[in-house]
Parts: structure tokens; C-alpha cells; sequence
């Protein structure tokens, strides 16, 4: 039986097109040119010597035939991305590749440091760096267009991914500067400030939200953001009361001096943020960027903040062994 000359470059934009059913797509993706995704599609189909998808239809739709050998060739890809990872495991110097996803809350000072960090380590690798909302991080997981990646903890606990724990960032409330009443009375709706929502798009709202019912504090809901900046910056001015976390708060470090933190009295409560990774992404390297990400959120989110605000010092942590969140 004579058998078929298939790339392997080939075979991931096949995959690419089984999952997305457009050319474009996948171009946008890849950066490769349209007629070039093309011809990789056609010469698997002349090798194979049947059609795989319907080129008549918008977006393409697998044949028969195509749902089958999609099948297969997602196995085998994920065993070959397997077996090269376990090759180089615990040796940057070797890793060829890595599709690093970060939260876009440590955009600004953890990242850049990351990446200078690891290119410096994997001479040899072609890095793909994202910054991203949490939910899209975990999306890109699942799509297997990431490697690894760290997000807020979904609400169900369970990624379906493999996790490694790397900071407790606690839930506290953020006041104007100049505010005159007690956290309890903004809880109990006794302020004319209105309360400022994190967009229920975002992880990190929907905890809040949670929260919220649990505790069956009713709050009005006239302003709802996802961006983080102007959040605060409406707290900064005055003009309303959140509910946010430490780690949130230092990222807006031009309204600092016009906000203050308050600890919730009763029943606190807090994200966790990780580093999340697939199934065949090795260990040992999962391990040493783990490590490298404890630092810095060490240096630059978690002491900044104690040493303005001990009493967080209990609740806001690097958790620097999986499992030592309470």
C-alpha cells in the first residue's frame, strides 16, 4: 500500500481549518497567505485522494471523510506535541516553542519581565505572548492555541486543565479618599454614591456578583465597566464606591492617593489567580515559569501593597505550594 507524503505543517492547518472552517481564519491566525493555507489543504486532499471538506460551502464543512481523519490527526498532533515537550522538559535552553497567555491585570510590570526572563532562558524558542481577560485565557487553552497560561480561577474551581496555584488576592472595598461614612454603610445601600460593577463579562465580576448573593447584600446596578482603570478612576473622583481586589488596586497607581482600602468585616472572600497549563505541556517547565511569576508578583503586587496596607498581610499572598489556600 502506497502511502501519502503528509507535512506536518500541513496537518495543523488542516486541523486549524476543521475547527474554524475558514481559510481567513486561519490566515488571520497563522499569518500565513490564504492561497498558501490552500494549497497546504489541497495537496493533503491529492495525497489522501479524497475531498475532506466541502469548498463549496461558507464557512467549509468536513466531509465524511474529513471528520474522520480530523479525528486522528488531532491525536497525533497531540502526541507529537507531546513527545517533543517531554524531550525538552526541564531544559529551557531546548524548548523550541511556547504560546504563553498572561492576564491582562499584570500587563504592565510582570509580563514584560517574563518575557525578558524567557527569552534570555529558551535562546532557541519562538514565543507567541498574549495578554488576555482570564476567560479568554482559559478559552485559548481548550483550543489548544495556547501551551500555558495564568487566569483567575474560574468559578467552578475546575479549568479542566492541569493548575498550579500562585496568588491569593483578596476582595476588599475601595472608597474615595475623602469618604466620610463606614464600608458597612456602601454594603447596606446607605451611601449616595452609586456602586461601581466589574463587567459580569470578567471573571472577577461574576465573583463579586457571587458573593453578593451569598450574602444577599442588593446593590443597584446603574454602572457596569470592564476596564479596570475606569473603575477606579471613578473612585478616585469621587463619583462612586467598588468592590475590587489588592492586586486590581496596584495597577492603578496614578489614583492611588485619592482611594482607600477597607477590609470586609464578615464572611471575606477572594480570587485566586494560577498558572494553567495543557495536558502535555511538561511539568518541570510549567514548574520554573511558576516560580519565576512568584517572584515577581512578590516584588512588584504583593509587598508594594503590605507595606502600605499590613493588615492585608494575612489574606493577600504569593501561595507558594499548590494547596495552601484556606
Amino acid at each position: 500500500m502506497q502511502r501519502s507524503n503528509l507535512s506536518l505543517r500541513g496537518l495543523e492547518i488542516f486541523q486549524l481549518i476543521a475547527k474554524s472552517g475558514s481559510a481567513r481564519k486561519v490566515s488571520e491566525e497563522t499569518g500565513l497567505s490564504i492561497s498558501t493555507i490552500s494549497h497546504h489543504l489541497r495537496s493533503i486532499e491529492a495525497g489522501l485522494g479524497v475531498d475532506l471538506v466541502d469548498h463549496s460551502r461558507r464557512p467549509m464543512v468536513l466531509t465524511p471523510a474529513g471528520e474522520v481523519f480530523a479525528h486522528h490527526v488531532g491525536i497525533g498532533l497531540q502526541a507529537i506535541r507531546r513527545g517533543e515537550t517531554e524531550l525538552t522538559a526541564g531544559n529551557l535552553a531546548q524548548v523550541r516553542e511556547l504560546r504563553l497567555g498572561i492576564v491582562d491585570d499584570f500587563d504592565s510590570e510582570v509580563a514584560p519581565e517574563l518575557a525578558q526572563f524567557l527569552s534570555q532562558a529558551m535562546p532557541k524558542c519562538t514565543f507567541k505572548h498574549l495578554t488576555r481577560p482570564s476567560h479568554d485565557i482559559i478559552r485559548l487553552l481548550h483550543e489548544k492555541k495556547l501551551d500555558i497560561g495564568m487566569a483567575t480561577r474560574p468559578i467552578s474551581g475546575d479549568a479542566g486543565l492541569v493548575e498550579l496555584p500562585l496568588l491569593r488576592d483578596p476582595f476588599v472595598i475601595a472608597l474615595p479618599a475623602n469618604a466620610t461614612e463606614p464600608p458597612e454603610a456602601y454594603l447596606a445601600g446607605r451611601s449616595k454614591l452609586p456602586f461601581l460593577r466589574y463587567s459580569k463579562n470578567l471573571i472577577i465580576g461574576n465573583l463579586i456578583e457571587l458573593h453578593l448573593r451569598r450574602t444577599q447584600i442588593s446593590l443597584d446596578n446603574r454602572f457596569e465597566l470592564e476596564s479596570n482603570h475606569s473603575l477606579l478612576g471613578m473612585v478616585a473622583e469621587g463619583t462612586g464606591w467598588a468592590i475590587t481586589t489588592p492586586a486590581s488596586y496596584n495597577r492603578a497607581k496614578r489614583y492611588q492617593n485619592r482611594i482607600t482600602l477597607h477590609a470586609f468585616q464578615n464572611k471575606s472572600f477572594a480570587r485566586e489567580l494560577s498558572l494553567f497549563r495543557a495536558d502535555y505541556y511538561p511539568q518541570a517547565t510549567a514548574d520554573l515559569i511558576g516560580g519565576t511569576l512568584r517572584r515577581l508578583l512578590s516584588r512588584h503586587f504583593v509587598q508594594p501593597i503590605l507595606d502600605d496596607h499590613p493588615w492585608l498581610s494575612n489574606d493577600y499572598r504569593v501561595l507558594e505550594k499548590p494547596g495552601t489556600d484556606s
